[in-house]
């Protein structure tokens, strides 16, 4: 019965608690992938110089975007949807599209599968593949995956596949409610576009808008975090205070840490993450792991909005390193150059503040059009 854990969270809501119940009730057993799905197919290789612009997934290994680093139009394998991509470090994904791979890619045939049942089995294989076994030094592959055992829900001594499609089918059911209760108390459901908005929106597609090149380090002060934390010498919760890592996920907080508060670095404020040139905008004060790099804008007009400006054409400016390749001294990020939006030769932070505005409203116009949608399914 240990799998269930893996699907709980840290704050249950009533209706998380009946889910883990269920969880906790059911029984469950072990099955060996290449029995279950035969073997797995690994992508091949296709050179970032050699990849042609089109409109096919290309899924290559890391965390950012799902694992897709470009949409081609190569004449490569492409890969059913309701399938499961494994990359080099064991990390599991479910893909409801067609796709191509590359060679740090594993693909685990669940095409025939009900979606939800799916969904289920990739969380099972996430559990047992992504362990910190693999690493540059030791990548996952097919093989690895044919020989992966994961642990899946029975009953009378057979996967029970009902009980998976029900399980996710119900949890989704309350993410939705969840959601759309967020959206309400924090009013974004209201996506109307101001005026403003739809004129800067409409210069920025018509190429209306000026930009020029600036030098990170004259706009941002790029400052040593106050103290390290490392992750296996602290205790970490979903209580306390940030706890900011290298990771590409969840805002780069791997969770929450009770510690001198002294060693609080400034909120308002950019990490940057050392080797791997992740950022974040981070509002709260927060505490860091290794190889973090506070970055503190210089002008008082830096907040939440433009600051995810800034974060977007910093990503980009960076994009042309290798992920893991550098690790980026305090010198290297102040040279790196950044395009911004300009008014009389200088940043125009009210602009920039506006475009994040119109495109966060379009955003959420999507995903409130999809609760609708959910809540008419149901």
């Amino acid at each position: 019965m240990g799998s269930y854990q893996y699907f709980k969270r840290y704050k249950s809501g009533k209706v998380d608690t009946l889910l883990n119940k269920k969880l906790e009730t059911v029984e469950w057993g072990k099955f060996n992938l290449e029995k279950l799905f035969g073997k797995s197919t690994r992508g091949k290789r296709l050179k970032s110089s050699d990849r042609i612009l089109g409109t096919l997934p290309f899924v290559t290994a890391g965390e950012a975007n799902e694992g897709i680093s470009a949409l081609i139009g190569n004449e490569v394998t492409i890969f059913s949807e309701n399938t499961t991509t494994i990359d080099m470090f064991g990390s599991a994904k479910y893909r409801n599209y067609k796709y191509g791979g590359d060679d740090h890619i594993a693909v685990v045939h669940t095409e025939n599968l009900q979606k939800f049942a799916s969904i289920f089995v990739t969380s099972a294989i996430h559990k047992s593949s992504y362990t910190g076994e693999f690493h540059y030094g030791r990548n996952f592959y097919a093989k690895d995956a044919d020989e992966l055992n994961i642990s899946l829900p029975i009953k009378n001594g057979k996967i029970d596949f009902k009980f998976m499609e029900n399980f996710l089918a119900e949890l989704e059911l309350e993410r939705i409610k969840e959601l759309e209760s967020y959206l309400l108390a924090s009013g974004l459901k209201d996506y109307t576009l101001t005026n403003e908005e739809k004129q800067v929106l409409e210069d920025f597609k018509s190429g209306k808008i000026d930009f020029s090149e600036f030098r990170i380090g004259k706009l941002f002060e790029i400052n040593t975090y106050k103290k390290r934390f490392d992750a296996n010498k602290v205790t970490i919760s979903s209580i306390g205070e940030p706890y900011v890592v290298r990771t590409s996920l969840n805002n780069g907080v791997r969770g929450y840490i009770d510690e001198d508060k002294q060693f609080l670095n400034e909120g308002n404020s950019i990490s940057f993450g050392q080797d791997t040139a992740t950022m974040f905008y981070q509002e709260k004060p927060y505490f860091t792991g290794d190889k973090i790099k506070i970055v503190k804008s210089k002008d008082s007009r830096f907040n939440r909005l433009n600051g995810l400006f800034f974060i977007s054409t910093m990503t980009k400016s960076f994009s042309s390193f290798s992920w893991g390749g550098s690790s980026f001294s305090v010198n290297v990020i102040g040279n790196q150059l950044m395009k911004l939006p300009t008014k009389n030769k200088q940043p125009n932070y009210e602009l920039m503040e506006t475009l994040i505005s119109a495109i966060q409203k379009l955003v959420i116009k999507e995903v409130v059009l999809y609760v609708d949608r959910k809540k008419q399914c149901n």
